[in-house]
């Protein structure tokens, strides 16, 4: 399931969707896996009536349960939202009850990822966003190809600091907003604070 427009502010577009990477279905599908050999092998394995009978039925349990956690999980990967659009990152996951993480791109500090060896055999690794604000940094794990994803990040941080640029002598500027902005790029290094002052004064005497 893609990520709703109807959630997005005016003008701001979807650079990125992903859903987690497909290692998110490992655990699931294992245990899966492993019921049915249990299953098979309680068909083949020569015991007692008895102790067959009782293997089988275990086995059906397993494979339900088994099968039951792939679908909870399968509902939770579509419902599972990584975004970046031009203006914000943003985290959204929950089949009913819905939760979510939204990061301005002015406020976000650094980008880190990391992956293991294993992970980069499979494409999937972590992000780390350090971003300023009471939370400070957040991880989100199983994201497909992270070092992409850090590229296409710091593509679009620039992009939104050319766009502010552009627009502090508009006549439609919103104030508040570009002054935050402003305020975010200070606090990344990406301005001196002569620099912040100045444009500050500029947009303020719009």
């Amino acid at each position: 399931m893609a990520y709703p427009k109807k959630l997005l502010n005016d003008f701001e577009t979807v650079a990125l969707d992903l859903h987690p990477h497909w290692w998110f279905f490992a655990e699931p599908v294992a245990a899966l896996l492993a019921s049915l050999a249990f299953g098979i092998a309680s068909l083949v394995i020569d015991v007692n009536d008895d102790v067959q009978t009782v293997w089988r039925w275990a086995a059906l349990a397993m494979i339900a349960v088994s099968a039951v956690w792939l679908v909870a999980r399968y509902a939770k990967w579509s419902t599972t939202n990584f975004v970046i659009t031009s203006d914000r990152l943003i985290f959204r996951s929950g089949v009913l009850a819905k939760q979510g993480i939204e990061i301005p791109l002015e406020r976000v500090n650094n980008v880190i990822f990391s992956q293991t060896v294993f992970e980069r055999m499979l494409g999937a690794g972590d992000l780390v966003i350090e971003s300023a604000g009471a939370d400070g940094q957040q991880r989100f794990t199983d994201i497909k190809h992270p070092e992409r994803v850090q590229k296409l990040l710091h593509a679009q941080m620039e992009s939104n600091e050319q766009r502010t640029y552009q627009n502090l002598g508009g006549a439609a500027t919103d104030v508040a907003s570009q002054l935050e902005k402003l305020e975010g790029m200070l606090e990344r290094g990406t301005l001196t604070q002569e620099e912040f002052d100045r444009q500050k004064a500029k947009l303020l005497d719009s």
